[in-house]
């Protein structure tokens, strides 16, 4: 199955240069469709026309971030080194709300890059 999730620049070019493979999203029910072995299409959010494409490789499932920060590698998950020592799971709550994170739980989605479209 293909699914597709809109990626901020950031993490775009993060998962594009091979640094970020643990894209982490609330686990609700767009995201508990996705399964071991699936395609992910990552859209650049400021420009459409711009995809990665990847496979799902593992599915890491947490109660919250907080229990994901410590038990995933951090680099992997779209730190720099220099920002490992002050990464929090609070830095989450931007996107996901801690009630919404007690409602679905968290997923860590790991990845490998399959190929480039329209750079």
């Amino acid at each position: 199955m293909t699914h597709t999730l809109n990626l901020h620049a950031g993490p775009f070019e993060m998962i594009r240069s091979g640094r970020k493979t643990i894209e982490l999203r609330l686990f609700d029910e767009k995201r508990s469709q996705i399964a071991v072995g699936d395609t992910l299409v990552f859209t650049h959010s400021d420009n459409a026309a711009e995809t990665l494409t990847a496979r799902v490789t593992a599915l890491h499932r947490f109660p919250d971030f907080a229990a994901l920060y410590a038990a995933l590698p951090l680099d992997k998950c779209g730190y720099l080194p220099e920002e490992l020592s002050t990464a929090s799971p609070e830095d989450m709550n931007v996107y996901y709300s801690a009630e919404k994170q007690a409602l679905y739980g968290v997923v860590g989605i790991e990845i490998a890059l399959l190929k480039e479209e329209n750079q």
